[in-house]
């Protein structure tokens, strides 16, 4: 196996800086590919628009599947590292890789038989129904591309190979804007499937990514054995990943579903109303990178520092964060007061549409610096092998404060006060969620000082 980098050693802030840089260009090309899905598909009209809208919640669902089990996996995996088990960290790879592709079989199949009533639940017209369908069926095909490429990125992530996940996410996010216009709008040989298209140019993206990601693990890092063929030595390797993994699920599936609430609330405002909020949803992502960046470093570096002579460069790093998220997130709500409008005007040109759009990145930006921050606290939590604070922070910030705010806001205030319910939810969740974050650590601490 090849040598990892060690996160034990050398400035913290530098250090931090360095690790996330690749994972911002490598996750900013991954992000785009929704971006860049929508404003192609947005060239077809509001109906289209609108389909791909109500796809965004289940899409994200299949992708917090694979942040949590990589979460996990980065988890588990940089503790072994710090304790020099390279043998143990090689058969848990390939025992993960396995567990991955069953649950992908899993969710596609499930995805597949569900597809009318789940979007008629979801408020979608019966007259959308069609073109969501045609998006779906391909897009499902994608899962096992979505989840094992996750997992295997978090592997590089552990060892500190960051370099490489994030040229991969980059390259293959150019390679989606080169078939995107071709297989939507077709050209030559190739027959215009609109909106399929779309989710063809993922599917054959996500493929090669899985490949290469592959290729890079096994050969490059020497990180893979064959999963174990005992079911005991298995169960044990999937229970030590899904110990992390089953709560960061959870955590990171309560945001579809918030958006998923969201998508059905907004749909009684009509269909353009959907529309704007999916341009919303998909130009968000992008904004946000450097937090998602952040959130993957933060994991395996608490998780490598465990050891009571690290404790220092557990701190520093906190203080690092809360700095950078507050920052960063006050830098990102002034840009995105500047250029939302602008911004949203590239996916429609419909009025109704883009002030749907220019309301929700006038209203939640506010709270960006703490959303960062609840990623960073969920992350942490993770990477020290305390999953279920995590799980009790993202869930409360759905069903105890957004969805009571939601539903009161919507009353008030229409369509904006679902907005601003999101704002409020992020800003009390981060305060609370941080400071549990340091009483937490600071207990552990103490704990491992005295038995010294």
């Amino acid at each position: 196996m090849k040598q990892s980098v060690s996160f034990t050693e050398g400035p913290v802030g530098r250090q931090l800086t360095l690790m996330a840089l690749p994972m911002v260009w490598g996750l900013l090309a991954t992000m785009s590919f929704n971006a860049v899905d929508t404003f192609f598909v947005a060239q077809l009209g509001s109906d289209a628009l609108a389909a791909m809208s109500f796809t965004f919640p289940v899409v994200m669902l299949v992708t917090s599947m694979a942040i949590g089990l990589g979460a996990g996996t980065s988890s588990v995996m940089a503790r072994r590292l710090g304790q020099r088990d390279l043998e143990g960290s090689r058969e848990l790879a390939g025992d993960t890789l396995l567990l991955s592709f069953v649950l992908s079989l899993l969710m596609m199949g499930l995805g597949l038989a569900t597809i009318e009533p789940l979007f008629l639940l979801l408020g979608a017209d019966a007259t959308l129904i069609p073109l969501i369908s045609e998006y779906m069926t391909v897009w499902y095909l994608n899962t096992p591309f979505v989840i094992m490429p996750m997992v295997m990125s978090a592997m590089m992530r552990a060892t500190g190979n960051n370099k490489f996940a994030g040229m991969l996410m980059l390259v293959s996010a150019l390679v989606n804007v080169a078939l995107d216009p071709l297989l939507i709008f077709g050209w030559g040989v190739v027959p215009r499937m609109e909106i399929a298209g779309a989710a063809w140019a993922t599917l054959i993206t996500r493929v090669g990514m899985a490949v290469a990601s592959l290729y890079f693990v096994t050969r490059h890092l020497g990180l893979m054995t064959w999963p174990s063929r005992h079911w005991g030595t298995l169960k044990l390797s999937w229970r030590s990943i899904l110990h992390i993994g089953l709560p960061a699920m959870t955590s990171n599936m309560i945001i579809p579903l918030a958006g998923g609430i969201t998508v059905a609330l907004v749909a009684a405002h009509g269909v353009d109303a959907v529309a704007g909020f999916g341009v919303a949803m998909r130009i968000e992502p992008v904004v946000l990178i450097a937090f998602y960046a952040a959130s993957g470093v933060i994991g395996p570096f608490l998780g490598q520092n465990m050891a009571n002579e690290y404790h220092a460069r557990q701190d520093q790093v906190l203080a690092f964060v809360l700095r950078f998220c507050l920052l960063f997130g006050l830098g990102l709500t002034l840009l995105m007061w500047l250029l939302g409008a602008t911004v949203a005007a590239w996916f429609s040109d419909s009025p109704a549409v883009i002030a749907v759009a220019v309301a929700y990145l006038t209203l939640v930006p506010v709270s960006y610096g703490c959303a960062g921050l609840v990623m960073a606290v969920n992350a942490a939590f993770n990477g020290l092998g305390f999953p279920v604070p995590a799980m009790v922070i993202s869930v409360l910030r759905v069903l105890g404060l957004y969805l009571p705010l939601a539903l009161i806001g919507q009353t008030v205030w229409g369509v904006n006060g679902l907005f601003a319910a999101t704002a409020l939810s992020n800003i009390i969740m981060a305060a609370w969620g941080y400071r549990w974050l340091r009483r937490y650590l600071y207990r552990v601490q103490s704990s491992a000082g005295g038995a010294q």
